[in-house]
């Protein structure tokens, strides 16, 4: 019994496959050499739509990575500036580099005050 679904399967298979060839060759609009043609300039036209776009993605790129910079930048610089208005409210020298200072020890005074005499200055 086995056999016989297999080969009735088998049968129906062929029977459709042969049917949808001469269907499909019955009602195709364009020649295969006319087929191939088309099916070659989409290929080409997709290939020139994909070499603007990554032109255009390149581009838009480069935009981005000078805007990120530029912030970058900018915020390094108000960083430094928040840093020197810093030292200057805490009579630091406002020329003190913070590379300067021993690892660890980043926004730490060298010499702190022992006691309440040295903070406010000898009376």
């Amino acid at each position: 019994m086995e056999k016989d679904g297999s080969s009735t399967f088998i049968a129906g298979l062929g029977i459709g496959l042969g049917t949808g060839i001469l269907i499909g060759l019955l009602v195709a609009p364009k020649s295969g050499s006319e087929t191939r043609h088309v099916i070659r300039k989409s290929a080409a036209d997709g290939e020139e739509y994909l070499e603007k776009r990554s032109a255009e993605f390149r581009d838009t790129l480069k935009d981005l990575i000078k805007a990120v910079t530029r912030q970058r930048d900018n915020l390094t610089a108000a960083i430094e500036a928040g840093k020197a208005a810093y030292r200057k409210a805490a009579g630091r020298p406002v020329t003190q580099p913070v590379e300067s200072q021993e690892p660890g020890t980043a926004g730490q005074d060298s010499n702190p005050p022992t006691d309440t005499a040295d903070r406010a200055g000898t009376v």
